[in-house]
């Protein structure tokens, strides 16, 4: 049976682009990717941001501390250079709040085009340096994804969209998940962080047998 694999993160995680392409080497590797059913959860790392984000370098400075954080983007940038990932967080000016970026994931999902849009929305973000806080940039992102810009415009605005995104948010809570991402295969096993790719093969090999921990 294809793998099933529900992956709860956030677009504006670099740990989850990480994990995103360590998990996409595996699939790979493991001939596994084209049949792989990746479905993108929501999980917002800042639920309380404003809805015009704040200027990042504030932001990071109060979570961190200027020098630290600062230490935190340059091995960040190493460590995505790794998977071939150019982090540009020298030109991110805002972090935005992600709760539109959710809410238009979960149309795509509608239209089997989350995972394209999940993609552009980080790449669009980390590589670009785009505010993807912002309506007219996400839907933007979204038409270039193929998807029909005024259904996109309406999912946004759309309340049951909302209730949506905000149950999946309960569950994640409500399954104790406090950090992203976070990895569900086939509804029975867990797999928390940006994990090597070769201990994905090793995942992904073994994922029908019974030595399998329920946590990885």
């Amino acid at each position: 049976m294809p793998i099933q694999i529900q992956v709860f993160s956030d677009v504006i995680c670099p740990w989850c682009l990480i994990g995103k392409r360590r998990l996409e080497r595996a699939l790979d590797a493991t001939g596994e990717r084209a049949e792989a059913q990746v479905t993108w959860l929501p999980y917002e790392l800042n639920p309380d941001m404003a809805p015009a984000g704040m200027p990042r370098a504030e932001y990071r400075a109060r979570k961190f501390g200027q020098e630290r954080a600062e230490m935190l983007d340059r091995e960040m940038t190493e460590r995505g250079r790794e998977e071939g990932i150019s982090f540009r967080f020298d030109r991110i000016a805002v972090t935005p709040s992600t709760r539109k970026a959710h809410r238009l994931i979960s149309f795509a999902d509608r239209e089997g085009r989350s995972g394209a849009l999940n993609e552009a929305l980080m790449v669009g973000y980390f590589e670009e340096a785009r505010d993807i806080g912002t309506e007219e940039v996400l839907l933007d992102i979204a038409a270039a994804q193929g998807l029909d810009r005024d259904l996109a415009r309406a999912a946004l605005q759309d309340p049951e969209v909302d209730r949506e995104v905000a149950a999946l948010e309960r569950r994640a809570a409500e399954i104790g998940i406090t950090g992203v991402p976070f990895f569900i295969l086939d509804g029975r096993f867990a797999v928390s962080g940006a994990q090597p790719a070769e201990s994905w093969i090793d995942v992904l090999r073994d994922r029908a047998s019974s030595g399998l921990s329920e946590t990885a």
